[in-house]
């Protein structure tokens, strides 16, 4: 009787064991990151430079402007392009306008950490104009692709005195 007993009360403890879930479970989920093409073109330093003639050999020589640093941030292959918004600079100052042309004013890369092609002689100071001229070529992708650049304006003794300024515009390009 003992066995009987014994049996009808370990018999139901054993099937509740069988049938227990275990302590773990799982779920699985799929990620997806929609990302989209993306560049940005910043001026670092020197936003706006000034160029000040002050001696007479300023003005026979010509001067070259401080270092203007700017970066490109792109998750693709880019290109740079530079271009001036015209052909004469605008004058502030007295007199009637003296119309310097955008020649006097030319520019050069400086310092290249794009991974990209230096294009269009712009390794030497080279001409600007209104239509724009690619500058860097496949540069690699990257968060922090800088590049430099340099300005060289050499008007010469023909204008007068006054403020002369021309806006000079970069753009960059997913290849």
């Amino acid at each position: 009787m003992k066995k009987i007993l014994l049996t009808a009360v370990m018999l139901p403890l054993m099937l509740a064991a069988a049938v227990a879930q275990s302590a773990n479970s799982a779920a699985t989920q799929a990620v997806k990151l929609d990302m989209s093409n993306a560049i940005e073109l910043t001026i670092l330093t020197g936003a706006n430079p000034q160029m000040n003639f002050v001696t007479v050999n300023d003005y026979a020589n010509g001067i070259v402007s401080a270092e203007q640093q700017l970066q490109v941030r792109s998750n693709k292959k880019f290109n740079v392009r530079v271009k001036a918004q015209a052909s004469r600079f605008s004058f502030a100052g007295a007199g009637a306008d003296p119309k310097m042309p955008l020649s006097v004013l030319r520019l050069k890369v400086y310092n290249n950490n794009t991974g990209g092609v230096i294009t269009s002689g712009h390794s030497n100071f080279t001409s600007l104009s209104t239509n724009g001229k690619p500058m860097i070529n496949n540069a690699t992708p990257g968060g922090s692709n800088t590049f430099s650049v340099q300005y060289r304006a050499t008007p010469g003794f023909t204008y007068p005195a006054g403020t002369y300024a021309m806006e000079i515009i970069y753009t960059a390009t997913q290849a």
